[in-house]
């Protein structure tokens, strides 16, 4: 085994354990503050503010999206939350696009590094996109592609469901003399059930939802950490430079398996420049890594269907080729 393999493996390794340990912390503790917003939040009031009857639902969503410090997976419990909160479709995707996009350390990150006019430029398309984007996917009526799950958060049957009439028990429809000699109609009085402090309930769901994204978080984390610990820069500047008339498409898809947090994809966009790559396929690259990373399209999987999911792939890369043409041939 070579010294190269050995580094490759050790980056991969590495990459594999920060990953999980991270995202799991991160899909517990953001679930885990989503219930506790929902218990002083009505869910009424939530539907209302991001109703995809009016127009300002969507521009809160983008905004919400634009203040919320999230990468691409870790949207995905926040995303769980408006679901339940019955928040409107086209604002909810609205919000999946803009988070991992325009939140604060990206948005600075661009300052930073690109300027103030780059990163205020990035920031009105990303967040113009991403209304029209959910806007159109509403009226398409995709929000028929949203597997069903469970929205009780209470864990508690209702009253319908629980009680058991006294119609419908017929060994209890008897005279009185009948009910002496039948056990089945004991109305001696029960034990009360035991009550679960609303924290333990507000965990008890996100442990349920973390359960049910573990396979898929793994497997995505696992193809993550493998291509970042074997996919060389070089791989990158080679056919994204500034000679291959394809090179925005290629960094925009490119940039998708890579599971990059802010705080490094930018930087390396800087290092992928002084290696020669276009500015526009690094704003392809950068917009496909941060807006739909390969664990989130995986986890997503537990959440949509097939077609949602590719519309969702479809409106990234279009936004990440739109971006790459436009500081290309524009700025």
């Amino acid at each position: 085994m070579t010294p190269e393999t050995v580094t490759m493996i050790k980056a991969t390794l590495e990459m594999f354990i920060f990953l999980a340990v991270e995202l799991t912390i991160l899909f517990l503790a953001i679930s885990y503050i989503v219930g506790v917003l929902q218990e002083y939040i009505p869910p009424e009031k939530i539907e209302s503010i991001l109703s995809s009857k009016n127009g300002r639902g969507y521009f809160v969503a983008a905004l919400l999206g634009a203040i919320t410090p999230f990468c691409s997976c870790s949207t995905i419990p926040f995303l769980k939350g408006l679901l339940r909160a019955k928040a409107g479709f086209g604002p909810m995707m609205v919000f999946l696009f803009s988070s991992p996009l325009l939140n604060p350390i990206v948005i600075s990150l661009f300052v930073i590094t690109f300027g103030v006019k780059v990163a205020v430029l990035y920031f009105s398309i990303a967040m113009g996109v991403s209304v029209i984007a959910g806007y159109v996917l509403e009226k398409l009526k995709f929000d028929k592609y949203i597997k069903p799950f469970n929205t009780d958060t209470n864990n508690t049957c209702s009253a319908s469901s629980c009680e058991t009439t006294k119609e419908s028990t017929s060994c209890c429809d008897t005279s009185p003399s009948e009910e002496a000699e039948t056990s089945c109609c004991d109305t001696s009085p029960e034990p009360a059930p035991k009550t679960i402090s609303k924290w333990r309930r507000i965990w008890d769901v996100a442990w349920t939802d973390f359960k049910v994204a573990l396979p898929y978080l793994l497997v995505g984390v696992t193809i993550g950490s493998i291509i970042h610990g074997f996919v060389p820069t070089e791989f990158i500047t080679k056919y994204a430079g500034d000679d291959n008339p394809l090179a925005i498409p290629f960094a925009a898809v490119i940039g998708i398996p890579l599971y990059l947090r802010a705080i490094t994809l930018i930087p390396l966009s800087e290092a992928l420049v002084l290696k020669g790559m276009g500015i526009g396929a690094v704003m392809a690259f950068i917009i496909g890594s941060a807006g739909a990373s390969l664990p989130e399209v995986i986890l997503l999987k537990s959440m949509f269907k097939n077609q949602l999911i590719i519309a969702f792939l479809g409106v990234v890369l279009g936004m990440a080729i739109f971006m790459g043409l436009l500081f290309t041939y524009v700025v």
